[in-house]
Parts: C-alpha cells; structure tokens; sequence
C-alpha cells in the first residue's frame, strides 16, 4: 500500500486529494491546523486508511516531531497555503502580511521536505509535488499587481527547481503544480474548474511522473508551464 502526506487538507483541494488518495487505496496522512475548520476531514478519520494530525506548518520543531512517528512516505503534496491581503495596490505592501505569506508558502514547504525526508527515502516513489501558481510565472506575468502572493510562488518554484538539482540523483522526482483556478474559497466563486475537476489533473500528472520530469513546473492539465 502506498502512503501520501497531504498538508492543509482541511478544505478545498486538499480535501479533495484526501479524499480522491482514499478512494485509491492509499495510506493518507493529512494534516490541519483548526478542527473547527477542519469538519469534513474529520467526519472522514473513521477510514481506516485516513490518520489526521493537527499542525500548524510554519511549528517546525512539531514536524521534526510529527516525522519521527510516521512510516514510509512515497508522496508529500505540499498544498498548505496562504494568499495574503487582496484589493492592495501599489504602495500599500503590508510588510508583515508578506512575512507570513512566504513563511507558508515558500519556507514551509522546503522545511517539509527537510524533515520528512528519511520517511520519503524509505518509501518507493520519492515523489515531492509542491502546489504552486502560475501567477508565480515571470512570464506569464503581464498584469503586474500581487506582489505578496506572486513573489512566494516564484520562491517556491526557485526551491523545487533546487529539491530537484539536489535529491534527483537519489531518485526523487520534485515539481512545481498548478492546480488551475479553482472554486475554492482562495478561487472565488468566478473561477473556472472545480475541486473534483483539478483534483482529477493533479493527481493523473501525478501518477505519470518520471525522473525526467524532475524540477519541471506543471499545469494540472501536464503541460510545461514557463518560468
């Protein structure tokens, strides 16, 4: 049985990937910060294959802890994240809010990695997928704007591309995914594609990774995205 560590799994398309990771027959580890916030993940832990753990992403020393008690990982899905401020424009960057930005969404995931890492190397796939976006994209970026959130995919996709240059030889695969946008709460009720819809990408690039896709950024349809 194959086993997958999902982190911010309490919503959205997180959830969704616990749930889809279930249906598969795999061994899920997902993690949530608030259970008030974290209802339909929970309803779901009498699955026998579904263990939950409260944590907060950013709480390093916890994950250090949390690492030593789990088995063999062969999928981290990096999905945690946090947007920031919106309506800002120009001359209005709330500093401490860009902190926390890419202290989830660039630092956490690298430090995820870091410490499951002997987890991940005992387990068969070595696959590391970091949800990222394409507003991290330089040259997709046309709009300007989004300082905060832009600026922390970038980084991120800056850390796969390292991951990948560092632990490909032992056979991991790391890619940067874009999960499209999704009606989530982040999405908005306007964007074009559904949970189950992105869900369903995400996991069938997933499931195809080579080593030759190793530090590549991924749409969840698994064309090349530019950097």
């Amino acid at each position: 049985m194959k086993t997958v560590f999902i982190t911010g799994a309490n919503r959205g398309i997180g959830l969704g990937l616990v749930k889809h990771y279930l249906a598969q027959g795999w061994q899920v580890h997902a993690t949530y910060r608030d259970a008030a916030q974290a209802e339909q993940l929970l309803s779901l832990a009498t699955e026998k294959n579904l263990t939950c753990h409260q944590l907060d992403v950013t709480d390093y020393s916890a994950i250090s802890q949390l690492a030593t008690q789990l088995p063999a990982i062969d999928l981290l899905i990096n999905n945690a994240g946090y947007y920031g401020p919106k309506g800002y424009g120009f001359g209005h960057t709330d500093v401490d809010q860009w902190r926390k930005v890419f202290e989830i969404n660039t630092i956490a995931p690298l430090k995820l990695v870091e410490a499951l890492y002997p987890n991940l190397s005992q387990g068969k796939l070595k696959h590391i997928a970091c949800l990222s976006s394409k507003v991290g994209s330089m040259t997709e970026n046309t709009s300007g704007g989004g300082y905060i959130y832009r600026s922390s995919k970038a980084a991120l996709n800056s850390v796969v591309k390292s991951l990948s240059n560092d632990l490909s030889e032992q056979g991991f695969v790391c890619v940067a995914l874009h999960p499209g946008w999704v009606q989530t709460e982040m999405g908005g009720p306007n964007a074009l594609i559904s949970v189950e819809q992105s869900v369903e990408g995400l996991s069938s690039v997933i499931s195809t990774l080579k080593q030759q896709d190793s530090g590549k950024f991924l749409n969840y349809d698994g064309q090349a995205l530019p950097w």
